[in-house]
């Protein structure tokens, strides 16, 4: 099994640092508003990576952490937390705040199928955590304090910016920004400091009340389940820059363990066609709106195979429906499937060779539609079984199928025009549902849709 590693920029076959055993570690979403399908692309890829390991025989041990405080609206350690932002825009509770919005992502995170992590790990939760590996870091001379809280001193750590291939020559000293004094430009806070604000959530600490900062809640959560030094850890690709730098900084620090992690995997944006996804560009949907508008969210994991999980996808209404007409066709066909008990040894290995080439989803897929389409193949239905058990997408679990909201209106719209008897309109609108992939059949009192 190979997978890219953006710790090296190579693809590399994966070698566990126990024989059989995999420890990983995902970022989690920060619930201070719904997540959105750009989102939840790299939890779809972090679960197909999850998938394949378990396909391969190993044991997976994964967690997932959930921020509920210290992700400010900066990157630059300035400007105010998310969650405080979004209580005091509610009116609301901190943990109110992060108990709705995580129960509205793990909706979704089930509707997609995904597999749950052996641990959800909530930052607020390890507050005792975060502090000890400060103080590890303090005690290394790692660390300074300004007026506005604890930083790590990115100067003394000779890789910093090997990573995410960032120049780490000519720091700017002493650089003054909102909220403190900075020694460079890159160091980052770890312990930020209540100050005059009035906060919903802070804490007593050895240097002050107030608050962890975004990136250490992540290496001491994740060592505390995994281990001081472990296999794999994934998230999107605009977190290698800043977040995952940090992390590896102080981790390497703070453990004395290089690398930290052994095979670092990011998923690229879903993409709109002017840039990427973002709350502030509107124009995004959530699963459960997919759903409320007739889109099975199992057709969205499908349409995230289109494309690799390290290029960009782009997001349209046309694209998502060609992957609904896709899923659905796909799933009709299977019905009609009859089970010999075989395995197609071929087929199998062609699909084994593509999930273990660096997770090669779109390749996967057509190997899936090539065993369908084979009218000599054997072993289809035990076959695909075991695909499905990577592709995660319930292929031949018996269900009703979601009509979109767009062609229920074409469908009613045409049904006015036949009582109408405007043929030409009527005929119009069946040819537009058939370009769309669905067939309509006038019964004595309506009409019946189908998918082709």
């Amino acid at each position: 099994m190979e997978m890219y590693n953006t710790l090296t920029r190579k693809k590399e076959e994966f070698k566990p640092l126990k024989k059989g055993q995999v420890k990983m570690y995902t970022c989690g979403p920060t619930v201070y508003w719904f997540a959105h399908v750009g989102n939840f692309r790299s939890y779809v890829f972090a679960d197909v990576l999850k998938r394949v390991l378990i396909y391969n025989r190993f044991s997976v041990k994964h967690i997932i952490n959930i921020t509920d405080v210290g992700h400010l609206t900066s990157d630059a350690d300035e400007g105010d937390d998310k969650m405080e932002v979004a209580a005091k825009k509610e009116g609301k509770s901190a943990e109110e705040i992060s108990k709705f919005y995580f129960e509205a992502f793990h909706k979704d995170f089930e509707k997609l199928n995904l597999i749950e992590p052996e641990f959800w790990a909530k930052a607020t939760d390890h507050i005792k955590e975060q502090i000890e590996m400060i103080k590890s870091l303090e005690k290394k001379d790692y660390t300074y304090k300004t007026s506005d809280g604890v930083y790590f001193d990115t100067s003394k750590f000779k890789d910093y910016g090997k990573f995410s291939k960032k120049k780490a020559d000519g720091l700017e000293g002493g650089k003054r920004v909102s909220l403190g004094d900075k020694k460079n430009k890159t160091d980052f806070a770890l312990w930020k400091f209540s100050g005059n604000k009035k906060r919903l959530q802070e804490w007593d600490s050895p240097w002050g009340i107030g608050f962890p900062g975004w990136h250490i809640e992540c290496s001491a959560m994740s060592t505390k389940y995994l281990g001081k030094q472990f296999d794999i850890h994934t998230g999107a690709e605009d977190l290698v820059p800043i977040h995952h730098e940090n992390e590896i900084a102080q981790s390497e620090c703070s453990f004395c363990k290089t690398p930290w992690i052994r095979y670092w995997l990011h998923g690229a944006f879903l993409i709109l066609p002017g840039g990427k996804m973002s709350k502030s560009k509107g124009s995004i949907k959530t699963i459960s709106e997919l759903e409320k508008d007739g889109f099975d969210p199992l057709a969205y994991r499908y349409f995230t195979y289109s494309a690799h999980y390290r290029k960009p996808l782009t997001w349209s209404a046309e694209a998502l429906l060609t992957s609904v007409n896709g899923y659905n066709r796909l799933k009709n066909i299977l019905r009609e499937l009859k089970d010999d008990k075989k395995i197609n040894k071929k087929y199998l290995e062609d699909f084994e060779g593509r999930i273990n080439d660096d997770l090669d989803m779109p390749g996967a897929i057509a190997v899936l539609w090539n065993l369908i389409r084979d009218e000599n193949a054997v072993g289809k239905v035990k076959t695909i079984q075991k695909m499905d058990s990577v592709f995660g997408l319930k292929l031949f679990e018996k269900e009703n199928i979601k009509i979109p909201a767009g062609i229920k209106k074409i469908a009613i719209e045409r049904e006015k025009a036949r009582k109408n008897k405007d043929w030409k309109r009527s005929d119009k609108l069946r040819d537009e549902l058939k370009k769309n992939g669905w067939n309509v059949k006038d019964i004595k009192n309506g009409y019946v849709l189908e998918n082709v």
